[in-house]
């Protein structure tokens, strides 16, 4: 198997900064080791002990970090399990069988066993949108509710190579732009420590990860007709991964509860929108 890292180095230098994040958790959290058949996976759960379960899917080139903030929100209410997914650069296994297998959904029904979690809504950004959406559309009966942010799977995928290889050629400058592309432009003035070290940890990811190459597996129609549970989608109408509004236009045509929400200014890195989420899963989830 060829390995997810550039180098033996690289690998170790982002899951040591990864390690150092995971400490400034915002609630006191549990870290869990799942043995799974595609090799251990590692989970944060973090939040109200028997609160329904909230399962948060990262998305390509991250770990569970991203859904720090998140889980602060989501954790006053809910049980939340941030799991990084095998073959990305977090702490779990570097598995990574084709997306078009249908070993994904499997493999997150060992987790969910190993979590002791029947039932549970869903949250997931990009390939987590897609991961999600695959284990929904495959186990729509273990799904109480499902959030997607600018997910994968659903509208035309866009080759984002074509610009961003060049870029990542042309050293730190380049993988800075290439950066800027995906995630938007930083705001102006000097960025909070907070957010500085956050960018500059994203760049030694970009500088040491193998990124999937793989074309994420688009789900036909019957597949998003079988989601039955409540569906909030986030779509970013800059987005220059995926044609966000050939999204917006296949959920609301095949999903019969799903609730869009449209930003025209946003690209793909969709952050900062925990209050919506929270919102929308405060009423899916209501007994």
């Amino acid at each position: 198997m060829t390995s997810i890292w550039k180098t033996p180095q690289g690998g170790e230098a982002v899951r040591a900064r990864y390690r150092q994040f995971l400490q400034f958790w915002p609630q006191p959290a549990e870290h869990i080791r799942v043995p799974t058949s595609q090799g251990e996976t590692f989970v944060v759960a973090s939040g109200k002990a028997d609160g329904p379960a909230v399962v948060m899917l990262h998305g390509s080139g991250s770990n569970a970090v991203v859904w720090a903030r998140d889980a602060a929100v989501l954790g006053q209410y809910a049980r939340v399990y941030a799991v990084d997914m095998i073959g990305e650069p977090g702490l779990s296994a570097e598995s990574r069988p084709p997306l078009a297998s249908g070993v994904y959904a499997g493999w997150l029904d060992e987790v969910l066993a190993g979590l002791g979690v029947e039932r549970c809504a869903l949250v997931g950004i990009s390939l987590g949108g897609w991961l999600a959406l695959e284990y929904a559309t495959r186990r729509p009966e273990r799904v109480s509710a499902l959030v997607l942010l600018c997910p994968g799977g659903v509208g035309a995928h866009k080759n984002v190579l074509l610009w961003a290889a060049p870029l990542m050629l042309l050293g730190p400058w380049g993988r800075r732009k290439a950066t800027e592309r995906i995630l938007g432009r930083p705001p102006p003035g000097e960025p909070p420590p907070a957010a500085k070290a956050f960018g500059a940890f994203m760049q030694l990811i970009f500088a040491s990860f193998r990124p999937r190459t793989e074309r994420l597996p688009r789900f036909d129609d019957a597949a998003l007709e079988r989601l039955a549970m409540p569906v909030l989608a986030i779509l970013g109408a800059k987005d220059v991964m995926i044609d966000s509004g050939g999204a917006r236009e296949r959920l609301q045509r095949n999903v019969a509860n799903a609730e869009i929400v449209w930003l025209p200014e946003a690209g793909h890195m969709l952050v900062g929108h925990a209050a919506a989420i929270d919102g929308f899963l405060q009423r899916a989830l209501r007994p």
